[in-house]
């Protein structure tokens, strides 16, 4: 059923990027967030820092997905445009300076032209310079980041099914694929062999997955269905251990993914809401209202230190920003794009995000140090 093809030995590091500074996460800033301690009294909302905002650069048709790497260093971009982009951050930051004196600074470092199909989701290998592409040909792609001229992948996982999302392991060894089946897919990397579930819950017909994540220790994993519901899986056995069916109501969840405790879940659905979960009971734990999102397939993200939570309003084309222990919305900005942004991706390790637009733009957006 399922088949790898493979062209050459895979994480062939070149010389362009050492493998052992590429992927050493630093600590993060701060301790993680405890969201199940007594509600905090309305007032003692933080306010979310300024920031400034740039374009980046433009797809030939709609930006659909963007992913940094787990240092930071790094953020691609996927493309209705079967495109990929993949950016340096430090670059980007040279190009935002106001005095930029030796002209035009490019902080696009790849482009990878290798599917056929819009591509649905990104993400890059805990350790090694390699970023994959899930897309709607049906396949997930390996592209090597280090070789300056590799254009192609060097590595095809084909699948079944229309691959709308996928996660990389921690360990790197493994991957899901979150498809229009209704169970997530996990490869073994070194053997493409496919596992499915064998326990698995009467998921009806409308179970496509939209998202899957990992959580940071990979003992679990969350994916998001079109069914509604949000689902917790045992990292090991594969098995579904928690269904929050009607978590969206009959909505769509359109992203879930695990705070880095691995505690709760931030799940966003196409009823408007953004809700975080407690994963040991399935309770609902905090609400996030106010950001009409019925159309795009948008999630809502955490910034670095989880202190807040980001996500759209369609009809007003804003970026909305919530205190994540407080629930209460701080800050709207106008997105800058034409047309609301699909989709939202914060850097893990510092104030900067991306927007990627139906206008086919990248904006960066860093705090105002």
């Amino acid at each position: 059923m399922l088949k790898g093809v493979t062209s050459s030995a895979l994480y062939d590091l070149g010389t362009s990027l050492p493998a052992a500074a590429y992927g050493s996460i630093p600590a993060p800033r701060t301790a993680t967030v405890d969201f199940s301690a007594v509600q905090d009294a309305k007032g003692s909302s933080k306010s979310f820092p300024k920031h400034e905002t740039r374009h980046l650069s433009e797809h030939k048709n709609i930006a659909r997905c963007a992913r940094f790497s787990p240092d930071g260093r790094f953020v691609a971009t996927g493309s209705a445009d079967t495109s990929i982009k993949l950016f340096e951050v430090a670059k980007i930051k040279q190009m935002m300076l106001p005095d930029a004196r030796d002209g035009p600074v490019r902080p696009v470092i790849r482009t990878f032209y290798d599917h056929i199909q819009p591509i649905n989701d990104l993400d890059f290998h805990p350790q090694n310079t390699v970023l994959i592409s899930g897309a709607k040909d049906h396949t997930i792609k390996f592209f090597d980041f280090s070789k300056m001229t590799a254009k192609r992948a060097f590595r095809v996982i084909q699948d079944t099914h229309n691959v709308r999302s996928v996660s990389f392991h921690p360990s790197g060894d493994f991957l899901l694929a979150g498809t229009d089946h209704q169970i997530p897919h996990l490869y073994d990397v070194n053997t493409f062999q496919c596992f499915l579930s064998s326990n698995v819950p009467e998921i009806g017909v409308n179970g496509s997955i939209n998202q899957v994540r990992y959580s940071s220790t990979g003992g679990m994993y969350v994916t998001a269905s079109k069914d509604g519901a949000v689902r917790l899986w045992d990292g090991v056995t594969a098995n579904c251990v928690r269904s929050i069916v009607g978590a969206h109501g009959a909505a769509e969840v359109t992203g879930a993914n695990f705070t880095k405790d691995q505690r709760f879940v931030l799940s966003c659905g196409k009823d408007s809401t953004v809700k975080l979960w407690e994963v040991g009971t399935g309770r609902l734990v905090k609400q996030y209202l106010g950001a009409t999102h019925l159309q795009l397939r948008c999630q809502a993200v955490f910034n670095d230190t989880e202190e807040f939570v980001l996500s759209i309003d369609e009809p007003s084309n804003e970026i909305v920003i919530w205190d994540a222990l407080t629930a209460e919305k701080v800050a709207r900005w106008p997105s800058n794009h034409i047309g609301a942004p699909r989709w939202l991706e914060h850097s893990p390790i510092e104030a900067a995000f991306v927007s990627c637009g139906t206008d086919r733009s990248i904006r960066f957006w860093k705090e105002v140090l």
